[in-house]
């Protein structure tokens, strides 16, 4: 694992890359988005984590530019909003974050959430899927889906597929939902990656509610590091791709500070508490 950089990345099943570490905009004010955004790629992050619900498209695409990197260098991704769902709404959506970003293409986009039920859901999907095919997206995925929901999904692409050639039905990215050492979802995780789906971690660092932990705190006197960073090279070592958040520039610096140590196999297994312990929603429990 040591061997992992901030410059590294996954391949999707997408065929295209993404960095393993990405830096999220949620609940983070317009008025300082492209400010943060612009520190963070200063900092080496090389990927962007918006969604159209938080509001902050346009100042996060301001911040990109303004970092001076080529486009082609940062990883951007957007998300249909929550319980807006549907084939129509989604194609729009798509137009939306086009027109705010300025960019030719979004590099990842993903369902929000799987509210709204099953036909709202395989709509918002058919127009990701339109999305890739037009060149506006490159590659798609999910956010806060349980396994019911992706199983859904995998079985209307196969569907397709065997209707209309195989990539009719899309290909399936990327899942993005709450993971960190008191909510380590192995139902979840190991669907996604019996099939090479990224797994996404957001709510990495439990928003702050763990700093004062004893496993953490442990950890990160031993291998001289923060709790956050000891949570997140954590993730990392789980094969997930981590979004922290912040608007504090020192932490927007620590947070990618996480490469240069390697939590060992035991500490690791220490971390594995095998609670379920959401500390944001948890919409991958939804029954509709």
């Amino acid at each position: 694992m040591l061997d992992l950089t901030i410059n590294s990345k996954y391949r999707m099943p997408s065929g295209y890359k993404i960095p393993v570490l990405g830096y999220g905009v949620y609940q983070t004010p317009a008025a300082i988005a492209s400010t943060v955004v612009a520190q963070a790629l200063d900092y080496g992050y090389r990927h962007i984590d918006s969604a159209v619900a938080y509001r902050n498209e346009a100042a996060s695409a301001s911040g990109i530019k303004s970092a001076g990197i080529p486009r082609s260098e940062v990883f951007y991704t957007s998300k249909i909003p929550p319980k807006n769902l549907g084939y129509e709404s989604s194609k729009q959506h798509i137009e939306n974050t086009l027109k705010e970003t300025g960019f030719d293409y979004v590099d990842l986009y993903l369902i929000h959430s799987p509210y709204g039920g099953r036909e709202a859901r395989l709509g918002a999907w058919r127009a990701l899927v339109e999305g890739v095919r037009e060149g506006k997206v490159r590659s798609i995925g999910v956010s806060n889906y349980g396994v019911q929901h992706l199983e859904e999904l995998e079985g209307w692409i196969k569907e397709v597929d065997e209707k209309e050639g195989k990539g009719a039905g899309g290909v399936l990215s990327v899942n993005q939902v709450e993971l960190h050492p008191w909510l380590a979802r192995p139902d979840i995780v190991n669907w996604c990656k019996e099939r090479g789906v990224v797994v996404e971690a957001y709510c990495p660092l439990v928003r702050a509610t763990r700093g004062e932990d004893p496993l953490p705190v442990s950890l990160a006197k031993k291998y001289r590091k923060t709790t956050s960073q000891v949570l997140l090279r954590w993730s990392l070592q789980m094969g997930f791709v981590p979004l922290p958040k912040s608007v504090t520039e020192s932490r927007i610096k620590e947070n990618a500070d996480i490469f240069d140590f390697e939590l060992s196999e035991d500490d690791m297994k220490s971390l594995n508490t095998g609670k379920y312990e959401p500390c944001a929603w948890d919409p991958t429990t939804s029954k509709d």
